[in-house]
Formats: C-alpha cells, structure tokens, sequence
C-alpha cells in the first residue's frame, strides 16, 4: 500500500514534467477533444478515444501523450519498485477525481462514463 501511495505522489508529479516534454499543441488538442467528448482518461493511466476513432491530429496527440505518460510510469516503478501498471492505475485515479462534469473516464474494466 505505502508503494502505491509513493507511486502516486511520483505519478502526478512525474506527469505534470511529462507535460513539458509533450508540446503545447498536443495538450490543446487533446484538450479539446475532450470537452468534444472524443477522448478521455481510461483506468490504466492513459488516454482513449471514447468514440473509437478521431481525425489524425487528435490521434496523434493521444499517441504523444501516452508516450510521456508511458515514460513517466516506467520511471515510477524503476524509483519504487511498483509495476508500471499499478503507478499508471493510481495516477488514473487521481486524474479521474479531476475531470470536470460532462467529460468521459473508463475505470479499469468498465465502460466509457460521462462525468
């Protein structure tokens, strides 16, 4: 439990630097593309597409993204010793709380959800 809490206290602080590596665009993008109800926060810490399919700009973002994040979850479990898959789980947790009303969060084996 405690190297769970670790890994997400190190999850969101290690997102929030992912964020810098990403460029502006891809967060605008995927910004957008969230309020439009395409993409949304899944339960295993990255990002998906809600509708299934979005144009090319807003997958590629999607890609960007969960790239940084897959980065960040690989550099949590190597300080903590937690898999990769718990770190992205909990930090999916925190961001899920986060998400403003009408946009969409997949908890881990469920379905897309409107918040």
């Amino acid at each position: 439990m405690r190297r769970t809490l670790i890994a997400l206290t190190l999850g969101l602080g290690l997102i929030a630097s992912a964020g810098h590596a990403q460029t502006a665009d891809a967060k605008a993008t995927v910004d957008a593309a969230k309020v439009a109800g395409v993409v949304g926060e899944q339960g295993d810490g990255f990002l998906g597409l809600v509708t299934g399919s979005a144009p090319p700009d807003v997958q590629a973002a999607v890609a960007e993204i969960n790239a940084g994040r897959e980065k960040a979850y690989a550099d949590i479990s190597a300080k903590t010793g937690v898999p990769e898959s718990a770190a992205g789980e909990a930090t999916a947790r925190q961001l899920q709380a986060r998400i403003p009303p009408g946009q969409f969060y997949k908890p881990q084996g469920g379905g897309w959800t409107k918040k």
